[in-house]
C-alpha cells in the first residue's frame, strides 16, 4: 500500500475515533462535576417524562416569595427513578428540593436543565421538613 494512502486511512481512523472518546470525556466529567449545590422550596407544579429517544424526567416549581406576587418557576430534571416517582406523588404541594448543578452538559440527552434533583422533602405549615 503506498505511503499515502496508509496516511489517509490513519487519518480517517483517527477523525472516527477521537470525537466519541472526546465526547465520552466531557459528558462523564459534566455529568459527575458538580457545579453547585442547593435547595429550592416552592409548590411541585408539574412533572413529565419526556423525550423521542433519550427519555428524561422534568419538571417545574412554583417559588412563591410574598403573597399575591408572580411565583418564579425554577425548572428542574430528575435523573433517578425513584425521586421522580416521589415527586410525582408530591405534585400541589409545598416541597423542598435538593439540587446539583452541572454545567456544561452535552445536548439535552441527559435533561433539559442543569439542575438535578436528589432528594425531595415535604414542607409542612410550621416550616419544618420530613423526609
Amino acid at each position: 500500500m503506498p505511503k499515502w494512502k496508509r496516511t489517509l486511512v490513519l487519518i480517517l481512523l483517527t477523525a472516527m475515533v477521537i470525537p466519541p472518546i472526546v465526547f465520552s470525556a466531557w459528558a462523564w466529567v459534566t455529568l459527575h462535576y458538580v457545579y453547585a449545590r442547593g435547595e429550592r422550596a416552592g409548590y411541585i407544579q408539574k412533572i413529565s417524562r419526556k423525550g423521542w429517544i433519550c427519555k428524561t424526567w422534568e419538571g417545574e416549581l412554583a417559588m412563591v416569595n410574598l403573597p399575591g406576587a408572580m411565583p418564579e418557576i425554577f425548572s428542574f430534571t430528575v435523573r433517578d427513578e425513584g425521586v421522580a416517582h416521589q415527586v410525582e406523588t408530591q405534585v400541589g404541594q409545598r416541597v423542598s428540593l435538593t439540587y446539583e448543578q452541572h454545567k456544561g452538559l452535552p445536548g439535552t440527552m441527559f435533561g433539559d436543565t442543569e439542575y438535578f434533583i436528589v432528594r425531595i422533602s415535604s414542607v409542612t405549615d410550621l416550616g419544618r421538613t420530613s423526609h
